[in-house]
C-alpha cells in the first residue's frame, strides 16, 4: 500500500538507463533488475520495507517505481503527482478516496490505459457516469470493479458499465438504486463475468437475476444476499455449469413449497459453497430440493434458520464431500443430531455457536464420528461441561481453531486437556469461562498458537501468562480484556516472548500502567490496541507506544482518565497509519485534537465527554483532517457547529454520529487518582 506521497524527485531515466549501470556511482551497480525485483516481490506486504528500499539510491528508486502493480492512495487530490512514478499499475483501490470526481477517472484512465485491471470505488463519491464511461472505454483490460455502497449508483451507469466487455468481478453490494433494468444490461454486456456480488440491491428482483444467470454462462460466484427474489429465478442459476458460491442470506421470499417444484427440474451442478443463513421458511423439504444434484458441496451455512431435525439431516447424508457446516443459534434435536453422526462425509469445520440444545452427549456423539474436524465452535453452549471438552480433545487431536466463549461449566481442570491432546492449535477462545494458570501451562505446549482470547478469565494471572509467553511465540492476537489478575510482569514477559504481536486487548485491568505499554512499545508489529478503562496509564506510555509501534492503526483510550495533549502529540509525529481512535472521557483539549489531525490516515474518532474540547477546536481539528470518514460526537455540540459546517462534513463524506450519552463514573475518581498516583510517581 502506498501511503506516502512526499517522496523523493523522479530520476530523469528509467532503469536501464540509470546510475545502476555505472558501478563506479552506486555501491549496488552489480545488481541486476531480476535481483532487484526479487527483492521487492519479498517484500510486497510491508509498505515501510518497500520505502525505505525505494530510498536508498536512484536506481532502487528508480526500480521501485517500475516494479509496483498496486496503488492504495490515502487522498485522491494528491495522486496525479505519482502517475508518471508508477507507470505499471494494474490495481487501484480508491476505498479511502471519497472524493473521486469525472476528471481524475479520466486521469487514471489515461494514465494506465494499458495496464489498469482493478479497480475499488467502493467508498468513493462525486463521480458520474462521465467518468466511469471513460474508465471502460479507455481501459479494456480492466477486469474488476467493485462499486459497492455507491447510493448515486443507477441504471444509467449499469448501462455505461455494460462496455466493460472483459470484466470478470463485479461488486455492487448497497447499491440500491439499481433495477432489473440496469442488471439487465450488465447482462448483456458483460458475458464473462466470474463473481457478481449484488447483497442488498433491494429493487433487483427475479427478472434481472434470471437475466443474468441465462446470459452469464461463466459465473463462479453469485451473491443475492437479502433480494426480494423468489424461487423462479433459481433454475437458471442452478443450472450454471461453472456456479461454486450461492450465497441466499436473508431472501425470504424463497420456501419450501416454492423450492419443491426444482426438483425435477435441477441437473448436476458444480455448487461447492451454498449460504441459506436467515433463510427461516426453508425446511428439509426444501434443502432437498435446492441441493439435489449438488454432488460436489462441501460448504453449507444453514445459521440461524430452522431447526435442525432427523429429517433436516438426512438431506445431506450422501454429500460425502461436505467439509464445513454452519448452524449458529439453530436448534439442534437428539435425533438430528444422530443423523449428521451418520453422514457419509467427514467434517473439517463444524460451528454450533448459541445452538440451543447442544449437550455432552450429542457433541461426543459428533466428535467421535468427525474425528478429521479442524475447527469446531461451541461458543455459548451453556450446557457441556468436563466431559465434552475430554471427549472433544480425544477424538479431534487435529484441531486448529476451538472457540468456546462463555462455556461456564466447564471446570478449570478440563482446559489442561487441550494442551496436552491437541498441539496443533491455532486459535483458542476460552473468554468468561473457569480456566486457570494450569490450564494455560498446558495450552503453551501449543507452539503454533497465534490466537488466544483469555476476556473476562478471573482465575489467571501473571504466573499463567508467564508460560504463554515462553511457550508461545507466534502469538499475534492476545484478548486479556477484564482479567483482572494479569499486571505489568505479565505483559512484559508476552511483549519479551512474543515479538510478532499484532494485537492486544488489556481494557478495564486496573493493575495495568505505563510500565506495561513501555514493554509493548517493542513489538514493532503491533496494529491494535485497546487500553479502554485502564486509568493507571498516562501519556507518558501512549508516547512509548507511537514512538516504537508505527504500523499502529486501531487505538482504543476511552476512560484513560490521564491521557492528555501530551500524548496527542507523540502520535501526531510517529502514528502515520493510525485509522481509527476513541478518546472519550480522557483529558486531551483542543490543542491534542488538533495535532491528531495532522494524520493523512486517520478515519474514524470517537469523541465523546471530552471537558477540555470547545467547538471551535472541534471545529478546526475536524476541517483539517480531511480523511474522516466517521465521527461519534456529544448531541450538545450539534447546536454549537455552523450548518454551513455540518454541511461541508456531509459533502466532504464524512458522517458524523450523534450520541446523548450522560457521563458515565465507574468509580469514585477520587481514589482512582490516588491509586494511579502511587503508580505514576506521585502525579495524576
Amino acid at each position: 500500500m502506498f501511503t506516502d506521497f512526499d517522496s523523493p524527485p523522479s530520476p530523469k531515466k528509467m532503469l536501464k538507463t540509470t546510475e545502476m549501470n555505472d558501478p563506479f556511482s552506486s555501491p549496488f551497480g552489480h545488481v541486476t533488475e531480476e535481483i532487484i525485483f526479487a527483492i521487492l516481490d519479498h517484500l510486497h506486504d510491508d509498505p515501510f520495507s518497500r520505502k525505505s528500499f525505494s530510498l536508498v539510491c536512484k536506481s532502487f528508486y528508480a526500480a521501485e517505481s517500475l516494479h509496483r502493480k498496486s496503488l492504495r492512495p490515502l487522498r485522491s487530490d494528491r495522486i496525479r503527482s505519482i502517475f508518471r512514478r508508477f507507470p505499471s499499475i494494474s490495481k487501484l483501490d480508491l476505498s479511502l478516496c471519497p472524493h473521486v470526481e469525472d476528471s481524475f477517472l479520466i486521469s487514471v484512465s489515461s494514465a494506465w490505459k494499458t495496464t489498469l485491471r482493478s479497480i475499488d470505488l467502493s467508498r468513493s463519491r462525486l463521480f458520474s457516469n462521465v467518468g466511469l464511461s471513460n474508465l471502460v472505454t479507455n481501459c479494456t483490460g480492466l477486469v474488476e470493479i467493485n462499486l459497492s455502497n455507491g447510493v448515486a449508483v443507477t441504471d444509467s451507469a449499469m448501462k455505461v458499465l455494460a462496455e466493460a466487455k472483459n470484466l470478470e468481478k463485479l461488486w455492487l453490494s448497497r447499491c440500491k438504486s439499481i433495477t432489473d433494468m440496469g442488471i439487465g444490461c450488465v447482462a448483456v454486456g458483460c458475458r464473462k463475468l466470474k463473481l457478481l456480488c449484488l447483497n442488498w440491491c433491494l429493487q433487483i428482483t427475479d427478472l434481472g437475476v434470471g437475466l443474468i444467470a441465462t446470459k452469464c454462462e461463466e459465473l463462479r460466484s453469485l451473491d443475492l444476499s437479502f433480494l426480494p427474489i423468489t424461487e423462479k429465478c433459481l433454475p437458471p442459476i442452478l443450472q450454471l455449469q461453472h456456479l461454486e458460491e450461492l450465497v441466499l442470506e436473508e431472501c425470504h421470499g424463497i420456501d419450501d413449497e416454492g423450492l419443491e417444484a426444482l426438483k425435477r427440474n435441477c441437473k448436476r451442478n458444480s455448487l461447492k459453497l451454498l449460504n441459506l443463513s436467515r433463510c427461516q421458511s426453508i425446511n428439509h423439504s426444501g434443502l432437498s430440493s435446492l441441493i439435489n444434484g449438488s454432488e460436489d458441496l462441501q460448504k453449507l451455512d444453514l445459521s440461524y434458520g430452522s431447526s435442525i431435525t432427523t429429517d433436516m439431516a438426512r438431506c445431506l447424508h450422501n454429500f460425502s464431500g461436505l467439509q464445513s457446516i454452519k448452524l449458529d443459534c439453530c436448534s439442534l434435536t437428539t435425533s438430528g443430531v444422530t443423523a449428521i453422526a451418520n453422514w457419509r462425509a467427514s467434517l473439517k469445520e463444524l460451528s454450533l455457536s448459541k445452538c440451543v440444545g447442544v449437550a455432552d452427549e450429542c457433541l461426543s456423539i459428533l466428535v467421535q464420528k468427525h474425528k478429521q474436524l479442524r475447527k469446531l465452535d461451541i461458543t455459548c453452549c451453556r450446557k457441556i461441561t468436563y466431559a465434552s471438552l475430554d471427549s472433544i480433545t480425544s477424538s479431534c487431536s487435529s484441531l486448529v481453531s476451538l472457540k468456546m466463549e462463555s462455556c461456564s461449566l466447564v471446570p478449570r481442570e478440563a482446559y489442561v486437556l487441550v494442551g496436552e491432546r491437541c498441539p496443533d492449535l491455532e486459535e483458542l477462545d476460552v473468554t468468561d469461562n473457569e480456566i486457570d494458570n494450569e490450564g494455560l501451562k498446558s495450552i503453551s505446549k501449543c507452539s503454533r498458537l497465534s490466537v488466544l482470547k483469555l476476556g473476562i478469565c478471573l482465575n489467571i494471572n501473571d504466573d499463567g501468562l508467564l508460560h504463554i509467553a515462553s511457550g508461545c511465540p507466534k502469538i499475534k492476537e492476545l484478548d486479556l480484556y477484564r482479567s483482572t489478575g494479569i499486571t505489568d510482569r505479565g505483559i512484559a514477559a508476552t511483549a519479551g516472548g512474543c515479538p510478532g504481536l499484532e494485537m492486544i486487548n488489556i481494557a478495564y485491568n486496573d493493575k495495568i500502567t505505563d510500565s506495561s505499554l513501555i514493554s509493548l512499545s517493542k513489538c514493532s508489529w503491533l496494529k491494535a490496541l485497546e487500553i479502554r478503562g485502564c486509568r493507571c496509564i498516562s501519556s507518558v506510555g501512549l508516547s512509548a507506544i507511537a514512538m516504537g509501534c508505527k504500523q499502529l492503526t486501531v487505538l482504543d483510550i476511552k476512560k484513560c482518565v490521564n491521557v492528555n495533549d501530551d500524548g496527542m502529540l507523540p502520535l501526531a509525529q510517529f502514528s502515520h497509519n493510525l485509522k481509527q481512535i476513541n478518546l472519550s472521557y480522557c483529558l486531551v483539549t483542543d490543542v491534542g485534537l488538533l495535532s491528531l489531525a495532522s494524520i493523512n490516515c486517520l478515519r474514524n474518532m470517537t469523541i465523546l465527554h471530552l471537558a477540555g474540547l470547545t467547538p471551535d477546536g472541534l471545529t478546526a481539528a475536524l476541517l483539517v483532517c480531511g480523511g474522516l470518514r466517521k465521527v461519534k460526537l456529544h448531541l450538545s455540540f450539534k447546536s454549537s457547529l455552523p450548518p454551513s459546517f455540518l454541511k461541508y462534513m456531509k459533502t466532504r463524506g464524512c458522517a458524523l454520529y450523534w450520541r446523548d450519552k450522560a457521563f458515565q463514573v465507574d468509580r469514585d475518581d477520587k481514589d482512582w487518582n490516588l491509586h494511579c498516583g502511587k503508580n505514576l510517581g506521585g502525579s495524576t
